[in-house]
């Protein structure tokens, strides 16, 4: 899923400070899931040494800050990756031609069964950057009306509201979840709840 082709430089800084192109000397995908890949890349090191960084490739996700009155709407999942239940706040995968914000309309109507009648981007933001080359981005919503669910087969959850005041300590409850933290945050920040 990257879009660099081997031998292109990527540009970082080194310790110095002085600018330093990190040459991508191969790029391999070892295994592909259908949700995604994962692989490496032999890089050329600012020393002139050779190393593999090996990666994670997903596709681009929406999590969605929905408010109805004075309650912060969540879901309640099982995650099979973790085998534990999670308090979240709804989310998905952005499809080819989807904006974070019309994926996250439509992924919100999908999972809880609330359309949105406004939908705006809160942020957008690399993440783990360590090991993932996936991009997220965080949406608010307001002014739902509840349409009806049409979930995907594999999404088995429970639809729930906490009250606004309550959103970051319920997002912080064991086992808490990355998205939802940070997604309550910034609409906290940006004075949404």
């Amino acid at each position: 899923m990257s879009d660099r082709d081997p031998g292109e430089p990527a540009t970082g800084t080194d310790d110095d400070g002085d600018d330093h192109d990190w040459r991508v000397l191969e790029s391999t995908v070892e295994y592909e899931t259908g949700w995604y890949e994962g692989g490496y890349d032999r890089v050329e090191q600012p020393d002139g040494t050779e190393k593999k960084y090996y990666w994670a490739a997903l596709p681009p996700a929406v999590v969605v800050v929905a408010v109805t009155g004075d309650e912060l709407v969540m879901v309640e999942q099982y995650r099979p990756a973790i085998r534990e239940r999670h308090l979240e706040l709804p989310a998905g995968i952005v499809e080819d031609g989807e904006s974070f914000t019309t994926a996250g309309a439509r992924e919100l109507r999908e999972e809880t069964g609330f359309d949105p009648a406004g939908v705006s981007l809160l942020e957008e933001f690399w993440v783990a950057t360590g090991v993932l080359r996936h991009r997220r981005g965080i949406v608010f919503a307001e002014g739902l009306e509840p349409v009806g669910v049409d979930r995907d087969d594999n999404e088995f959850l429970s639809v729930t509201t906490v009250p606004v005041a309550d959103a970051l300590a319920v997002a912080r409850r064991q086992p808490a979840h990355d998205a939802t933290i940070e997604g309550v945050l910034l609409a906290q920040a940006e004075g949404l709840l």
